[in-house]
């Protein structure tokens, strides 16, 4: 087992309608990954989808990702484009037990949003990830 170092925040950057299959058909044939972009994703209704076991890397942070698992919500952006923080109540409650449940797996590791690495001019996930679950 690797060593996890970081429990990472994301935003898919897509509207809310974009679909796990959407996002994975991106990730391989526009961008060419072999690996998805998250270990897991929150769909707009709650419900979470692994696509990569915490043991394998995602495509979440460069550099970042040999020691870090990647936790990913569908939306992120609004009708325009602009970031947005769009998380639905089912998306906010699935993130968090999932951090908990991670955080439980991976007790030393730290709680972030992408936006919280060095070098990153990205706002995913949208929200201070590391305030939001600071207290869990």
């Amino acid at each position: 087992m690797r060593q996890i170092n970081y429990i990472v925040a994301h935003c898919t950057a897509t509207s809310q309608t974009a679909t796990v299959e959407s996002i994975k058909n991106y990730w391989q044939n526009t961008l060419g990954w072999r690996n998805p972009g998250y270990n897991y994703i929150v769909e707009p209704d709650g419900r979470i989808t692994q696509l990569q076991p915490d043991d394998k890397i995602a495509n979440g942070v460069r550099g970042e990702n040999h020691h870090s698992v990647h936790v990913a919500y569908i939306g992120g952006i609004d009708t325009q484009g602009n970031a947005i923080d769009n998380r639905t109540v089912a998306q906010k409650t699935s993130l968090k037990s999932l951090i908990i449940e991670l955080q439980a797996k991976y007790p030393l590791a730290k709680v972030q949003g992408h936006r919280d690495f060095p070098g990153v001019a990205k706002a995913c996930p949208c929200f201070d990830a590391r305030e939001e679950y600071r207290e869990l």
